[in-house]
């Protein structure tokens, strides 16, 4: 199977990440449960892959760093955690509805207020269309770093210069870009980043997190065991603890950690420019074939390693399930949870197929996808 599905899960890993959930799976007991060597051998791996998290985010320090199940948790926990009724906030028609829905729930429950910055007609979202929003009740901004449709990249370090300016709380889906772009919190001004491990970190599914800015507070999520001031009716104040009720997901943050272990090493520009090497190396070859539309802006701006596309009418799942039997290539078709993106694409009804590049693609790869494209265009 040549697989081109990364943007939902990246299939190859670093062999080292099964190794490290192996060795946990064998040797952990719970983290901060304890002090006996099954404790210790787990709360060491944990703290370690907050060390190296706080190490590629550039955030404030390891304690700041905090474990959910993914990106959609931790986005749950940002946004439920820091609007109040009342609020407005100023987002964008590229977000997955990991952003979407949870400020749809609190606009019906808590009258929080949205506005949403329109892309241009490549679903290109500038920095001044997001300032243009903004008004005096306004307490946050809200945005992907990149489509996961179009792979179009927002430049949250502008955005984070505006959010300072007005004093505004910026929380980022780094869903997308987590180990293949560079970001740094205090550089871009970003209140809270929230991330996914299955993604671009190449770790184990059911891992990710968000990292807090200095003098960020969020309220819990959820209440419950915490290891520490058990006589407490409330969950301790202290991060990573006040956001981390519950026994964590201790094999997939060791299998994490050495994952993101292995982009420091590698290096995020080295990952991130091979990776988009193979999708203009694919663009190129599909964007002139006749009866393919590609959608987004490849005019050489930085971009996410994801290539969406039709061919004529074709239903998309229709497209998606020829390249899996007749082709062996692995992508996705249809909605990809990005509702608005869709309609101002006007691709509601068809949806689109979306090819997503990893560092462990290869050229042979996009080739093959490309010539596969080209079949099914002339039919």
């Amino acid at each position: 199977m040549i697989y081109l599905d990364n943007a939902a899960t990246t299939l190859k890993k670093p062999p080292e990440v099964a190794a490290a959930v192996v060795k946990a799976m064998e040797t952990m007991g719970n983290a901060d449960r304890g002090s006996h060597g099954g404790a210790l051998a787990a709360a060491r791996p944990v703290y370690a892959c907050r060390e190296a998290l706080k190490e590629l985010f550039h955030a404030p320090g390891a304690d700041h760093v905090v474990f959910t199940q993914n990106a959609t948790e931790a986005l749950n926990i940002a946004i439920s955690g820091t609007l109040a009724p009342g609020d407005h906030v100023v987002t964008t028609d590229l977000e997955h509805n990991s952003v979407l829905r949870p400020l749809y729930r609190l606009e019906a429950e808590r009258g929080v207020k949205l506005s949403f910055a329109a892309p241009d007609a490549c679903g290109h979202v500038s920095p001044s269309a997001i300032e243009a929003l903004i008004r005096p009740d306004t307490r946050a901004i809200i945005c992907t770093h990149a489509s996961n449709l179009t792979g179009e990249v927002i430049d949250i370090e502008a955005v984070g210069r505006i959010a300072k300016a007005r004093d505004l709380l910026f929380i980022v889906d780094a869903s997308q870009t987590a180990g293949a772009l560079p970001i740094d919190m205090e550089r871009m001004g970003i209140g809270i980043l929230c991330f996914t491990g299955h993604k671009g970190l190449m770790g184990p599914q059911g891992t990710g997190g968000l990292c807090i800015g200095e003098g960020v507070e969020i309220r819990p999520f959820k209440t419950g065991g915490s290891g520490i001031h058990s006589f407490s009716k409330t969950q301790p104040e202290a991060y990573p603890t006040r956001l981390e009720a519950g026994t964590l997901n201790g094999h997939g943050i060791a299998g994490l950690g050495a994952a993101v272990d292995h982009i420091l090493k590698t290096g995020v520009d080295a990952i991130g420019q091979r990776e988009e090497m193979l999708m203009r190396r694919f663009y190129e070859g599909v964007s002139g074939i006749e009866g393919v539309t590609v959608y987004g802006d490849f005019s050489g701006r930085r971009r996410a390693a994801i290539v969406a596309l039709n061919i004529r009418d074709m239903d998309s799942a229709e497209v998606s399930d020829i390249l899996s039997e007749a082709y062996g290539i692995a992508t996705r078709p249809g909605a990809h949870c990005a509702p608005r993106m869709h309609e101002a694409l006007g691709t509601r009804e068809q949806g689109a197929v979306r090819f997503s590049f990893s560092y462990y693609n290869t050229e042979a790869d996009a080739d093959a996808a490309i010539n596969a494209v080209k079949e099914l265009a002339e039919g």
